[in-house]
Parts: structure tokens; C-alpha cells; sequence
């Protein structure tokens, strides 16, 4: 009999010990069984910890890459889109905003999305200050063209230095909203022309005036008004006067231009002129009303008019300056301008 139909036969309720003396045929059988029992203990031994630890790391290494697949899907967890189950640290996050839900973080669409806010927003504010400018400059425009329509037809076609003039006087009648054919009549009716007799400069002052020495510059016309405005300074009215007409005319488009318009009315108006000051004022600030000192030349108009007695338009001369110039009236010019109100009372 072989030794495995040797083992079937066993009975099934075997001892776990063999007796010490066996039978000549099971002690031949001895070797088989072992190797039999040895096999049936492997097949049921557990799995091996060398097992287990390759299959923990490789799970290990999965969710690892399954975090950094969600860090890249949801970058901080930024609450405003979608909210993930897992944090970026790993720890589970509650799904509705609950106590495991951390404040979101910056990330790089979040800043965008908040400078276009803020570009939003500025635009809103520059919208509205440019209507506000743009309702600001029609009321003026319409403001002026009141003031010039009446003196348009009687402004004159020559470009010399007299049809300017008569233009000016022609603006002058028509602040008061009555302008007549005749340039200058309203002024004249209002104060009488000068009677001032002209005399020939005494050798004093000639030689008073040749001390003041004249600049020498590379720019020509810069040196033509700082001359002028040091006769000005040194109270030699009438040279200043012939040095800045000189210099208005013979460098029309100089950088200094309104200076020295501003300055020549100023030159009359200091030698007691206010007439001939008027039209000077009035021609710097039409000209151009953004330049540097057309405020002043409109404020030294009001003053000008109150010289002559002529509170109308001084009135009107004062509350266009407020009007347009509302910074200059609060800030730099603020002292003359109330000055010039309290010398008159308006309506």
C-alpha cells in the first residue's frame, strides 16, 4: 500500500501524539507525512508583513497623489467656486461652511477679480466727475456766448493791435447786455477820457531808467517781458508800457504771452489809466481762459471797473471770476477778490 492511501485511511480523530514504538509501515511513511503537514501549515499561514508593508506604502503613495491632484484642481479651497472634501494638509474638511472650514485663501483669481473690481469702481467716479465737467463747461459755454453774441458782428476783420482793441471795447458794451455800434462809447460815457498832459522825460529820469539793464538770454522774448516787467517794478509806467506792447506784438506766440497782456493793463492801471487797463484785462482772459493769468486779468477787470464806477460790471466782471475760477477765488487771488467785494455792493 502507498503511503498517501496509507494516510486516507487514518481515522479522522487521530491523536496529536504517535505512540513511541509504530509499526515498521508507518515509520516508513513518517518522511511523506511531514512534508505533507509542513505543506498544508504554509497554505495557511497568513500574508507575510513584507506583504503588507508594499501594499501600505503603495495606498500611501496614491492618496498622496490624489492630495496633490486636488491642491492643483482647487488651489486654497477657495470657497467662492467649490469647496473640496480633503484640505491641502490631507485632514477632511466639512462640505457646507461648518467649524472644519478654514478662512480661503488668496490665490492668484481672487486678486484679479478684486482689481476688477476696483477698476469698476474708479470708472464709476471718473464717469461721474466727467459729466459733472461736462455740465460745468455747457453752462459756461453758454454763459459766454450771452456775453459775446451781442459784440460778434462789430468785432473787427484786421488783425493789427487797434482792431483788437476795438474788439475788446465791443466785449466790454456787452457785459452789460446793451452794446452799441461805436467801440468803447459805454466807457467813455461812464468816465470821462484822460486829460493827462504828455511831457517829454526829464534827464533824471532818463538816466533812471538806463540803469535798469536788460536781460541777455538765448530766448529773445523772455528777455523783451523781464525787461518790461523791471521798468514795471521800478515804477516807470509808460516805458513799461511801450517795452511790453513791444514785446506783445512782436512775439505773438510766446510762452509768456498772457504775462505780458496781464502786465501791460496792470501798467496802465497803476499809472491811473483803468480804461485802457480794462481793454487789455478783458483781451488777455478771452484769449485764452485756461492760461496762467487770465484769473487775474479777469479780477484786475472787476477792479478796473469799480476804478471807473462802474458797479455793474464790476458785479459781473466778480462773479464770473467766483464762477470759473473757484479755486484761484479760495486759494492765491482769495485777499484781492474779497477786496474787490467789499469796495462794491452787488445785487
Amino acid at each position: 500500500m502507498s503511503p498517501a492511501k496509507l494516510i486516507s485511511t487514518l481515522p479522522l480523530t487521530l491523536p496529536l501524539t504517535l505512540p513511541l514504538t509504530l509499526p515498521s509501515t508507518l515509520r516508513a511513511a513518517a518522511p511523506a507525512l511531514a512534508a505533507f503537514v509542513c505543506a498544508a501549515v504554509v497554505a495557511t499561514t497568513p500574508i507575510p508583513a513584507m506583504a503588507q508593508d508594499d501594499t501600505e506604502a503603495r495606498l500611501r503613495r496614491a492618496e498622496a497623489e490624489i492630495r496633490a491632484l486636488q491642491r492643483t484642481v482647487f488651489p486654497g479651497g477657495d470657497g467662492r467656486f467649490f469647496e473640496p472634501q480633503i484640505s491641502a494638509d490631507g485632514t477632511p474638511r466639512a462640505v457646507s461652511g461648518g467649524a472644519g472650514v478654514s478662512a480661503p485663501s488668496t490665490t492668484a483669481v481672487t486678486d484679479i477679480l478684486a482689481r476688477l473690481d476696483a477698476l469698476e469702481i474708479q470708472l464709476q467716479r471718473l464717469t461721474a466727475l466727467t459729466e459733472e465737467n461736462t455740465n460745468s463747461l455747457s453752462g459756461l459755454d453758454v454763459r459766454v456766448t450771452a456775453l459775446e453774441s451781442s459784440g460778434a458782428s462789430a468785432i473787427p476783420a484786421a488783425g493789427n493791435a487797434s482792431g483788437d482793441l476795438g474788439a475788446t471795447d465791443t466785449n466790454l458794451s456787452a457785459m452789460t447786455g446793451n452794446a452799441t455800434g461805436n467801440s468803447g462809447a459805454a466807457l467813455t460815457q461812464d468816465a470821462p477820457a484822460s486829460t493827462n498832459t504828455v511831457t517829454g522825460p526829464t534827464p533824471e529820469r532818463l538816466a533812471a531808467v538806463q540803469e535798469i539793464t536788460k536781460p541777455q538770454s538765448e530766448d529773445p522774448g523772455d528777455d523783451e517781458y523781464s525787461y518790461g516787467f523791471r521798468l514795471w517794478n521800478a515804477g516807470f509806467f509808460p516805458e513799461a508800457r511801450q517795452q511790453l506792447a513791444s514785446y506783445v506784438e512782436g512775439y505773438p506766440e510766446h510762452f509768456r504771452l498772457t504775462y505780458g497782456r496781464n502786465l501791460l493793463g496792470r501798467a496802465f492801471l497803476d499809472d491811473g489809466m483803468p480804461e485802457e487797463a480794462a481793454r487789455w484785462f478783458l483781451r488777455n482772459y478771452q484769449a485764452d481762459r485756461t492760461a496762467r493769468r487770465a484769473p487775474d486779468s479777469l479780477l484786475y477787470l472787476a477792479e478796473s471797473m469799480i476804478a471807473m464806477g462802474d458797479t455793474r460790471r464790476a458785479c459781473i466782471a466778480l462773479a464770473e471770476f467766483g464762477d470759473t475760477y473757484p479755486a484761484v477765488a479760495s486759494g492765491r487771488l482769495a485777499d484781492q477778490y474779497e477786496s474787490n467785494l467789499r469796495n462794491i455792493t452787488c445785487e
